[in-house]
C-alpha cells in the first residue's frame, strides 16, 4: 500500500492584534452603542492590604523630616555703617597736613600730626572694614601674600600724593600704617637746610649717609640731595628702595629707580649688579646688614657716589654701628676702608617749631683729613669735639642746631632741652655759659 506524502499544515490564522483605538473611546463607526467596557483595576488601597484584612494594626507613618536651617547670606567685605573709605582718610590727612595714617581692627582710626597721635571721629574699625580698605589699594595676590606672611610692604599713589603702605598682625588683629609722602619734592632751600648738602651733594665720589630714627625726615632730604643733583649734574643716578618713595622724573641726569620686591628680590643683589650698569652715583634705601655695607663701600672705593640710610641719632653712633657688623679681627681694616671712602654723615630728627609745623636739626660730621685719621684711630670723643669747632666745614652738633633753632625763635626752650642729647650741655647754652 503505497502511502501518500504528508501535506503541509496550512497556519493557523491569528486574531489581529487591538489597535490603541481599541483602548480609547471609538471614533468610528464599528462600534455599537451598546457595547460596553470593563473599567480598569484600581490600585489597592490601605484597607485591602492583609493586615487590615487580618485587623492587625497599620505599621506607623515616620515622621516628616526637619526643615534645613536656611543658608546663612554670603559674607561681605563691606565697610560698616559710618565707615570712610580708605581714599577718603588718605585725602583728609593729606588736606590736614598730617605725616602718617594708623589703622587696625579694634582701634579708631588715628594720624599723626606732627610728631603726635590723634584719634577721629569713627566708629572702631572691623574686619569687613578693614579688608574693604586692603582691597582698595592691594590686589588680591598681595592680600593672599600678607595673610602667609603676616606683614606687607608696598606703596600706592593718589592723584594728590604717594603712600607708602606698611600691613601687619598683631595681638588684636590685623593694623595698617599709610606713610603720606608729597608728589612734589621739596628743595634744599625749601626745606632750609645748611649750605654744606650741596656740598656733599657735589661730591664725584665717596659715601655719603643720612641717618636718623623712622619718621625723622632722612627720605625727604635724600630725596633732596637727588633732586638738586639732577637739576645741576648730567650723571647717571640708580636708586634701590623698599618701596620707592619719591618719584624722580630725569632732568640733567638719567634716574633709574628700581623697588625690592617688584624691580629687584635683594637690596645686595640690586647693588651688586648697580657696578655693571655704568652709573655715576647709587642710592641704597637702607644698609640693613653687613653684605650692603661691604659693597657699597666697595661701590664708593671703585669711584662711584654712594648715598644710604641708617637708624642712628648722631654721627659718631653711625661709625660705631657700621664698625659693629665686623668681628674684632676686621675692624681695624674697616676703619681704613670707611676713612678712605666717607664723604659725610648727617645724623638729623625732627622737633615741633613755634608756628605748629616741623623743623629739622642735624649732627653733621664732614670727613676731612683729621677727621680721617681720628677714624682710623678710633678716637669718637675726639671726633665729636671736632664737630663743635668744625663750623668752617660745615660740621655742626645736634645741640648746636637745636640751640641755632632756640635763636631764631623757631623753638622753644622746652623743646630744645627735650631733644639734646646732652642736656645739661643745652641748658649751659641756653643760659649763655657756652
Amino acid at each position: 500500500m503505497t502511502q501518500s506524502p504528508h501535506l503541509p499544515i496550512p497556519p493557523l490564522p491569528l486574531p489581529p492584534m487591538p489597535s490603541r483605538a481599541s483602548f480609547d473611546e471609538p471614533e468610528d463607526d464599528n462600534f455599537s452603542e451598546g457595547t460596553q467596557f470593563l473599567p480598569l483595576r484600581e490600585p489597592p488601597t490601605l484597607e485591602d492590604s492583609p493586615a487590615v484584612a487580618l485587623n492587625k494594626p497599620p505599621l506607623p507613618v515616620p515622621p516628616p523630616l526637619p526643615k534645613a536651617p536656611p543658608m546663612p547670606p554670603p559674607r561681605a567685605f563691606g565697610r560698616s555703617p559710618g565707615q570712610p573709605s580708605l581714599a577718603q582718610l588718605v585725602r583728609q590727612a593729606f588736606d590736614e597736613g598730617f605725616s602718617d595714617v594708623h589703622l587696625g581692627v579694634g582701634e579708631v582710626p588715628r594720624m599723626r600730626d606732627r610728631g603726635e597721635m590723634l584719634p577721629l571721629e569713627y566708629p572702631e574699625t572691623d574686619e569687613n572694614t578693614f579688608m574693604s580698605w586692603l582691597r582698595e589699594i592691594l590686589k588680591e595676590d598681595e592680600i593672599q601674600r600678607f595673610k602667609k606672611e603676616l606683614e606687607f610692604d608696598g606703596a600706592t599713589q593718589y592723584e594728590f600724593a604717594r603712600v607708602r603702605i606698611n600691613v601687619f598682625d598683631s595681638l588684636r588683629g590685623s593694623g595698617m600704617v599709610l606713610r603720606l609722602i608729597p608728589l612734589k619734592i621739596l628743595t634744599l632751600e625749601e626745606l632750609r637746610l645748611p649750605p654744606v648738602f650741596k656740598d656733599i651733594s657735589d661730591a664725584h665720589k665717596g659715601l655719603v649717609l643720612v641717618t636718623g630714627p623712622t619718621g625723622s625726615g632722612k627720605s625727604t632730604t635724600l630725596a633732596a640731595m637727588v633732586d638738586y643733583i639732577n637739576k645741576e649734574h648730567p650723571k647717571h643716578i640708580i636708586t634701590i628702595e623698599d618701596p620707592i618713595e619719591f618719584v624722580h622724573q630725569s632732568r640733567r641726569c638719567l634716574i633709574k629707580q628700581r623697588e625690592v620686591g617688584i624691580n629687584t628680590l635683594k637690596f645686595d643683589n640690586a647693588l651688586k649688579a648697580a657696578l655693571r650698569e655704568d652709573p655715576d652715583i647709587i642710592l641704597v634705601g637702607e644698609m640693613r646688614d653687613k653684605e650692603t655695607v661691604n659693597t657699597a663701600l666697595k661701590a664708593a672705593q671703585t669711584g662711584h657716589l654712594v648715598m644710604g640710610t641708617l637708624h642712628t641719632n648722631s654721627a659718631v653712633k653711625t661709625l660705631e654701628r657700621i664698625l659693629g657688623l665686623y668681628n674684632a679681627e676686621e675692624r681695624e681694616a674697616m676703619r681704613v676702608a670707611i676713612a678712605e671712602s666717607l664723604v659725610a654723615v648727617i645724623a638729623q630728627g625732627l622737633c615741633r617749631t613755634t608756628d605748629g609745623k616741623r623743623a629739622a636739626y642735624h649732627d653733621i660730621l664732614v670727613n676731612t683729613e683729621t677727621v680721617k685719621d681720628y677714624i682710623i684711630q678710633g678716637k669718637n670723643d675726639e671726633i665729636l669735639e671736632l664737630m663743635k669747632d668744625g663750623e668752617y666745614d660745615g660740621m655742626i652738633t645736634t645741640n648746636q642746631s637745636l640751640f641755632n633753632l632756640y635763636q631764631e625763635g623757631r623753638i622753644t626752650e622746652e623743646v630744645a632741652l627735650e631733644r639734646a642729647p646732652i642736656p645739661n650741655e643745652m641748658a649751659m647754652m641756653l643760659r649763655g655759659r657756652i
